[in-house]
C-alpha cells in the first residue's frame, strides 16, 4: 500500500486505520516494500481475494494518532478550508482539496463563483502558507489584474 508517512514502517505506530466505510482494519504485519511503499497483512484478512477487495480503498487514521507538526509545519489536509489571496490580498477562493495525481501536489481552488482550478503546490505557485491566519498567498495569472 501507499503510504504518506516518513518512512512505510511508520505506519504501524498508528494503530488500527480505518476505511472510508468505517471498517477497522488493525495491522497483523508490515515491511517495507519497495519505492516507499508498505506490504501489509491485516487480521481477519487471511487470503488474496479477502486482500484483493481492499484494492483502491482509502485507509486513515485518527488525527489523534498524528504527531503534532513541528512549527513552521503542517499536514496538507491542514490547508482544506483556507481563504486563498492573490499577493495584494485580493480574495481568489478557498482551497477545496489537495491532490497528488502522480506529477506532484495540487491545490485545488473553489472561487466565490463555485468554479475550480488547480495549481501546483510549489514554492512559486505558493509563496505563502499561513495556517494560523487561515489563508495561502498564490501566484495565479488567472486571476491577474486586467490591462
Amino acid at each position: 500500500m501507499k503510504t504518506f508517512t516518513s518512512a512505510p514502517e511508520n505506519l504501524g505506530a498508528y494503530g488500527a486505520l480505518t476505511t472510508e466505510d468505517g471498517r477497522s482494519l488493525v495491522i497483523a504485519r508490515l515491511r517495507a516494500g519497495k519505492s516507499g511503499e508498505a506490504i501489509v497483512r491485516f487480521e481477519g484478512v487471511n487470503d488474496r481475494n479477502a486482500a484483493e477487495r481492499l484494492r483502491g480503498q482509502r485507509l486513515y487514521v485518527p488525527r489523534a494518532a498524528l504527531p503534532e507538526p513541528e512549527k513552521g509545519e503542517y499536514y496538507l489536509t491542514d490547508l482544506i478550508g483556507l481563504t486563498v489571496e492573490d499577493a495584494k490580498g485580493g480574495r481568489l477562493g478557498t482551497v477545496a482539496g489537495v491532490h497528488n495525481f502522480g506529477a506532484g501536489d495540487v491545490i485545488e481552488i473553489q472561487s466565490p463563483t463555485g468554479e475550480k482550478a488547480f495549481i501546483p503546490f510549489s514554492n512559486a505557485a505558493v509563496p505563502v502558507v499561513d495556517i494560523e491566519g487561515g489563508r495561502i498567498v498564490a501566484e495565479w495569472p488567472i486571476y491577474a489584474e486586467d490591462e
